[in-house]
């Protein structure tokens, strides 16, 4: 398999394609990275240095990449954190050139635009052009429950109410949608779900929760998920690996204390899922 990532990088830590590229790696996937920013570190430190590579320069690695005629065999296109306005335009234009090289290819959008703690942390005109232009034309995408319900207009909380946004998102174009961060407030305490729903049903998984900040975890879900969803074509398969490897990284930063996600050190829990939490059909 062969996934074109359009997302951040940074040098110090794992945030944007700097937590996804190594664990589509570690199961097999063939990666090809295009970096919107080039950062020192995430900027959940509230400071950092380096650039935000301009759109025209992002679409000429694309182009360059194209003229390798790498198009047609990239079974997805996979994008994350928008840095400034213009790259949605670079972003969609790439889709485009890809689908046309391979119908069959996937785009899945991760809409990164902030949380229900910290709110939206992206430019100001990131969230709507997202929702008016890059979500339409994704196959996948895969909001937490508050960039969800952004998307939607709506405010998600309970099971059901997050089904009915997640079908209100895919009358936007996506026929696929992965809710992270899914916290209803029924939920046992000390646990948090993922639901995932497509054309053939859709499923829930619930975790323990580990109360800490995970800078990048976000982004590995959408790599992971995307990987496996493209692989196997069953949403709850893919729901079932993502949420075990994602846990296992959380679980071993946790236990280290470190601010930034132990991606290296997790490695087995990307390539060996524990399989260890049971997905349950919720239609």
């Amino acid at each position: 398999m062969k996934i074109l990532s359009i997302q951040s990088a940074v040098a110090y830590g794992h945030a944007g394609n700097s937590a996804a590229v190594f664990p589509m790696q570690r199961i097999g996937v063939e990666v090809l990275p295009v970096y919107t920013v080039n950062f020192s570190n995430h900027t959940g430190y509230g400071a950092w240095r380096g650039p935000l590579i301009p759109p025209a320069d992002v679409a000429e690695v694309i182009t360059g990449v194209e003229e390798r005629g790498a198009f047609p065999s990239l079974d997805a296109v996979l994008s994350g954190y928008q840095g400034s306005e213009g790259i949605a335009d670079v972003i969609i234009d790439a889709v485009a050139r890809v689908k046309a090289a391979n119908p069959a290819a996937v785009y899945a959008c991760d809409p990164v635009m902030g949380n229900a703690k910290s709110g939206c942390f992206v430019a100001p005109a990131i969230p709507g052009l997202l929702r008016e232009r890059v979500v339409p034309v994704a196959d996948v995408i895969t909001p937490n429950q508050f960039e969800l319900g952004f998307l939607t207009e709506t405010s998600p909380d309970t099971i059901e109410s997050t089904l009915a946004s997640a079908d209100l998102a895919r009358e936007l174009g996506p026929r696929t949608v992965l809710v992270t961060s899914v916290e209803r407030p029924d939920r046992p305490e000390g646990t948090i779900e993922m639901m995932v729903v497509d054309d053939s049903g859709a499923w829930i998984v619930q975790t323990p929760f580990l109360d800490m900040k995970a800078n990048g975890s976000g982004d590995v879900t959408a790599a992971l998920f995307t990987s496996h969803y493209v692989a196997t074509g069953s949403a709850p398969e893919a729901l079932a690996r993502t949420s075990s490897s994602v846990f296992g990284l959380l679980e071993q930063t946790y236990a280290v204390g470190d601010k930034e996600l132990q991606l290296v050190q997790a490695q087995e829990h990307f390539a060996h899922p524990r399989m260890e939490f049971a997905v349950r059909q919720l239609r």
